[in-house]
């Protein structure tokens, strides 16, 4: 039996708040998704806690272990972050690793303490919602997994399974 954590980036936000339309596609989001979560992870930042009362919201359905933050799915350098983007001129960890490799190297193996962490949560069968930002979440699954994905938009996720052998990473419904 695997262990699931399905990691997606936050929707539409203006600074730290989530916009009407972020609101709404929160809600839509959370109507769409499978559901079943035992537990919903927030990164701490206020648009990333905002987008999963609206998933809830959507979902319409109990959580039982509630929405906690894991703040090492947020990292504690994100101005260093955006330096990098303008550097690499391009949001793909490669283009950020090329730009700064220091920080991609360092920061993913942090951030991917908090992806374990949220395993961590879970017995086995059950299934976590962490919601996070991006290039974040990419340097999670990077450092966790080693596997590269593609930016990811807001609302759009990945699902990374722990087999008890390793880590994949799969597509998000």
């Amino acid at each position: 039996m695997a262990r699931y954590v399905e990691l997606r980036r936050h929707t539409d936000n203006d600074g730290d708040s989530l916009t009407e339309e972020g609101v709404a596609a929160a809600v839509e989001l959370g109507k769409s998704l499978i559901g079943g979560y035992q537990v919903i992870v927030s990164s701490g930042a206020q648009r990333a806690t905002q987008t999963a009362a609206c998933v809830i919201a959507g979902l319409g359905e109990a959580v039982p272990a509630g929405v906690v933050v894991e703040p090492a799915l947020r990292s504690s350098v994100e101005e260093r972050w955006r330096a990098a983007y303008r550097a690499a001129g391009a949001g793909d960890i490669e283009s950020l690793r090329a730009a700064d490799p220091d920080l991609v190297r360092m920061d993913s193996e942090l951030l991917a303490g908090g992806l374990r962490r949220t395993f961590d949560r879970l017995e086995e069968g059950q299934r976590a919602l962490a919601l996070g930002h991006s290039p974040t979440n990419e340097a999670a699954v990077f450092g966790l997994t080693g596997v590269i994905i593609a930016p990811m938009s807001k609302g759009e996720g990945v699902v990374v399974v722990d087999t008890g052998d390793g880590y994949e990473v799969l597509a998000a419904e």
